[in-house]
């Protein structure tokens, strides 16, 4: 696990660095003849980089130290800290934290800060802790789930974590900040949350979803110092006017380096207030995209000047998260977490350092993922007889049509409610995949209650059969999106029977899996084999008219109740602005959800 104090220099070793820097001992490694870049003015430097075991000692003009341990040649090539990811939930890669590592380090992406809501909801606060632990060459910071589950109303979720064990992680050393929490709770306990964090001396994530005016200064007044949802040039705009540093996403779900650096004079004055995340990016897209290096390449390729493009994945959130005695600069006493980049736009490192050691060259990881998994990782899916009647819904007496709440995705996991005509057949509301109206439920899968709620969307395009997961988020439960209640079904009974991950079934039969039993949320395997599984599994899904290029990362977050305009939990359909439950009929009865309720009688104070 990551410790800020580890990676501080001990007594001893703050004294060997002053030697060196000081010229009274030879430096470990010198990293020669590069450009590098300046830790506190806009520059690239003719500096050769003098190493002391795990930290840089200094700076020396090209030359002026003749003799090392070791020399690493950077003549013509520039020379850059590891990147930072300042938002990154690791179970969505599907990945081990060591099989990230492998993935990413070579890449240049050295430092994470992670918030792993999902391993808090399936194993509670030591599945946090499994998500913070490798002993591969990876920093791994920790973003504090705010709140598991997220409502103790909307949702009956997995684990539960106490507010005092949240409250607590906050003053740990591995803490950076409190993770993302519901901008539409305004509750005491939420407030006295952030207030512990800001107590901490810790920054609070934001996770704005699109609000403007008053909603947004209220969340952000709360402490809120940062965002990754913001989408649009004017929404970087208002954020950072209000001083809050936007985090740009680029994951699986929307890369938002398009539309944000697409004008670069509007969006100017903010260039020095982003830094770049992941947030939710899976194995594939990792492997064939890349990771913080493709931010910068993209950066770059819109007019970005190179300069500030790399410190956006440095030195400001170094600076922002307070990381910035540690790692994020090329600077005496940090962590010599060092990329040598031969082509400042193509941001492919020939060699990666970290903590002073080579780790990685030529995009190859010289490294081995070695961390063990507990036996408790494994069997987490509980669910009970699975039935095609659990996913129906009843229309009412008489009626040959019915008119649904329905929900239409947009922007990633984005999602618009309209207002659908189905058809009705034996009583029960039909979906209609002529018109792309689908059928969506999320099931309890951590107690197998037979809980199940259920809704409609638009979005996903399949003409036949379904698609599943056992990550719907933020508390892991399936989610199945179909277009017949049989195909939902086996679509969760498959699941049951491998112990979690990602499938597609269509005519009786399963045509792709992707198996992750880790939780229900990450492999077994090497990033190598799960990324080509979820590359045929896609494919298979495609097939299927599904024209979302990741549609299981896509379902995960359709049930999301903290995103516009809709939500849906096993216990229901919500409406996120109020934070209650609403009928899938119109005009809906109780009863169609399950709950007698009033609107806004459910908003939790979490």
């Amino acid at each position: 696990m990551t410790m800020l104090t580890d990676l501080t220099p001990t007594t001893a070793e703050l004294m060997h660095i002053r030697a060196v820097a000081a010229g009274h001992t030879m430096p470990d490694v010198i990293i020669r003849g590069g450009l590098a870049q300046s830790p506190g003015t806009e520059e690239w430097l003719e500096r050769d980089i003098l190493v002391a075991g795990r930290h840089i000692a200094t700076l020396t003009p090209w030359g002026h130290v003749t003799e090392a341990g070791e020399e690493i040649d950077a003549t013509g090539s520039y020379v850059v800290p590891g990147f930072i990811d300042a938002h990154l939930h690791i179970e969505y890669t599907n990945l081990t934290p060591g099989a990230l590592a492998r993935l990413s380090v070579p890449r240049g992406t050295t430092t994470v800060l992670t918030d792993p809501n999902g391993a808090a909801n399936v194993w509670g606060a030591r599945g946090m802790d499994f998500l913070l632990s490798t002993d591969t060459p990876l920093h791994i910071f920790q973003q504090v789930s705010p709140t598991t589950p997220a409502s103790d109303i909307l949702e009956r979720g997995g684990a539960v974590i106490p507010e005092e064990t949240v409250r607590a992680r906050l003053w740990d050393d591995n803490t950076v900040t409190l993770g993302e929490g519901n901008p539409f709770d305004y509750g005491e306990r939420s407030t006295g949350r952030f207030r512990e964090a800001l107590a901490a001396g810790k920054r609070v994530t934001g996770h704005t979803a699109a609000q403007t005016h008053e909603s947004l200064w209220g969340y952000l007044a709360a402490g809120v110092g940062d965002d990754h949802n913001a989408a649009t040039i004017d929404e970087v705009l208002e954020r950072t006017r209000l001083g809050a540093m936007v985090t740009i996403m680029g994951s699986s779900l929307v890369d938002n380096t398009v539309p944000l650096f697409a004008d670069l004079d509007a969006i100017a004055p903010a260039l020095r207030s982003l830094s770049f995340c992941a947030d939710d990016k899976h194995a594939w897209d990792l492997s064939t995209q890349g990771h913080i290096d493709h931010h910068v390449r993209q950066a770059i390729r819109f007019g970005v000047d190179p300069q500030l493009a790399y410190r956006m994945a440095t030195i400001h959130p170094a600076h922002h998260y307070r990381l910035d005695q540690v790692v994020g600069l090329l600077a005496p006493s940090r962590l010599a977490d060092i990329q040598i980049i031969p082509d400042l736009a193509d941001a492919r490192p020939s060699t990666v350092l970290v903590a002073g050691s080579v780790v990685a060259r030529d995009g190859a990881a010289l490294f081995e993922n070695t961390d063990p998994l507990p036996d408790w990782v494994r069997g987490t899916v509980h669910v009970g007889d699975i039935t095609p009647d659990m996913f129906t819904v009843a229309a009412p007496a008489g009626a040959t049509q019915a008119c649904v709440r329905a929900m239409e995705m947009y922007n990633g996991y984005f999602k618009r409610e309209f207002e659908a005509t189905l058809a009705v057949d034996g009583g029960l509301v039909q979906p209609d995949a002529d018109t792309d109206v689908l059928k969506i439920a999320v099931v309890d899968r951590h107690h197998a209650s037979g809980e199940v709620g259920i809704g409609f969307v638009r979005g996903f395009g399949l003409r036949q059969g379904a698609i599943a997961i056992t990550m719907n988020c933020p508390n892991m439960n399936i989610a199945v999106v179909g277009a017949d209640d049989a195909s939902m079904a086996l679509a969760v009974q498959e699941l049951a029977r491998t112990g979690g991950g990602f499938v597609t079934v269509a005519d009786g039969e399963v045509i792709a899996r992707v198996d992750l039993p880790v939780g229900g949320m990450m492999s077994a395997a090497p990033w190598e084999e799960t990324a080509k599984d979820l590359d045929a599994a896609h494919r298979a899904t495609h097939a299927l008219g599904c024209a979302i290029p990741s549609p299981y990362i896509i379902l995960s977050f359709v049930g999301l109740y903290v995103v516009p305009d809709l939500g849906v939990t096993e216990r229901g359909l919500i409406d996120t602005t109020t934070q209650s439950f609403v009928d899938v009929l119109l005009p809906g009865h109780a009863g169609v959800c399950g709950h007698a309720h009033r609107a806004g009688d459910a908003t939790p104070d979490a």
